[in-house]
C-alpha cells in the first residue's frame, strides 16, 4: 500500500514547505508539490533454508480507528504467493514492534474467528515489546485480533532484542518508537542489509533527525537511536531497507555537506 500525502498525522513537522527544499527526496519519496510518499509493506527474507516475513502490514477485515485502514480487502496473500511464497511455506514471522500496521496479517478471519495466517511459522516478538504492550488499553483491539490468537495457538516466541535467528539474520535493538523496537540485520555472501522497522519512518528523517514521529513512545530516545544508526551505517556498503519507504524502498546512507544524511538509491 503506497500513499502520497496525508502523512502529517505521523510526521507533523514534515510539511510541504519544510521538505520541498530537500530535492534528493524527489521523485521516489516526495512529489513535486512536497507531498511525502510512504508505503506499508511486508518484506520476505529468504536464506535458502529459512523463509522469514518481517512485519505483516494492516491485514484484511479489521476494524481500525483510521478509516482508510479499516475493513481492508487487499490481495496480500495472493501477492505473496505470486512472488513464490505461499503462506504455508513461511517458517518465521518477525514483528519489529507491535503497532497496528505491523501485525495485521499475523491473523486472518475464517468463519468468524481470527486464526494464525502462517500456521506453520514461529512468530517472534521482542520480550521487552510484549511486556509493555500487553497491559496498554489503547492496543487492546489490535492485540485481540492480531496478536493474542497466535499467542493462544502457541506460536509465539518472546526473544531478546539482539536475538540471532540464524547465521545470516539477527536483531538490532532500536528502541524509542516503542520500548522493544528492533531492526533486522542481514549478512550473506559478503552483502549486508538492514531492515529499519519504524526507527526511521521516512527518508526525510535522515536529513532532519529531529523530526520525530507522533507515534513514538519516547521521542528523545527515538532521535538518539536514529542518529546512532545513521552514523553507524553512513558511507558503508549496508543496504538500508525502509519498512515504510516508498518504492524503490532501499538505498545507502550518505553524509550531506550541508549536515545530516541522505539515502542514495542505487543507480541514482
Amino acid at each position: 500500500m503506497e500513499v502520497t500525502g496525508g502523512t502529517r498525522f505521523i510526521l507533523p513537522d514534515a510539511t510541504r514547505e519544510a521538505v520541498r527544499d530537500y530535492r534528493w527526496l524527489h521523485p521516489h519519496f516526495m512529489d513535486e508539490e512536497g507531498n511525502l510518499v510512504m508505503s506499508i509493506h511486508a518484506l520476505v527474507v529468504d536464506t535458502g533454508e529459512r523463509r522469514i516475513v518481517v512485519d505483516t502490514c494492516i491485514g484484511n477485515d479489521k476494524q481500525r480507528a483510521i478509516p482508510t485502514w479499516s475493513n481492508l480487502q487487499t490481495s496480500f496473500l495472493a501477492d505473496l504467493e505470486s512472488a513464490g511464497y505461499p503462506r504455508s511455506s513461511i517458517d518465521t514471522v518477525l514483528c519489529t514492534h507491535l503497532h497496528v500496521d505491523h501485525v495485521g496479517w499475523n491473523t486472518m478471519l475464517l468463519e468468524g474467528e481470527w486464526i494464525p495466517t502462517f500456521g506453520g511459522a514461529r512468530y517472534l516478538v521482542a520480550e521487552t515489546e510484549w511486556r509493555y504492550w500487553k497491559d496498554v488499553d489503547s492496543s487492546r483491539d489490535v492485540l485481540a485480533d492480531s496478536v493474542r490468537p497466535v499467542l493462544d495457538a502457541g506460536l509465539v516466541d518472546f526473544v531478546p532484542m539482539d536475538h540471532r535467528l540464524c547465521d545470516e539474520v539477527w536483531l538490532e535493538p532500536t528502541p524509542g518508537h516503542t520500548p522493544g523496537h528492533v531492526s533486522v540485520r542481514i549478512a550473506s555472501e559478503g552483502e549486508d542489509a538492514l531492515i529499519t522497522g519504524d526507527c526511521i519512518h521516512h527518508p526525510c528523517q535522515m536529513t532532519r533527525t529531529d523530526w520525530c514521529s507522533s507515534a513514538d513512545y519516547d521521542q528523545v530516545q527515538g532521535r538518539r537511536t536514529r542518529e546512532a544508526l545513521l552514523e553507524r551505517y553512513v558511507d558503508s556498503d549496508v543496504l538500508v531497507i525502509g519498512t515504510h519507504f516508498a518504492t524503490p524502498t532501499a538505498g545507502y546512507v550518505e553524509r550531506r555537506d550541508e549536515g545530516g544524511y541522505w539515502l542514495r538509491v542505487p543507480d541514482s
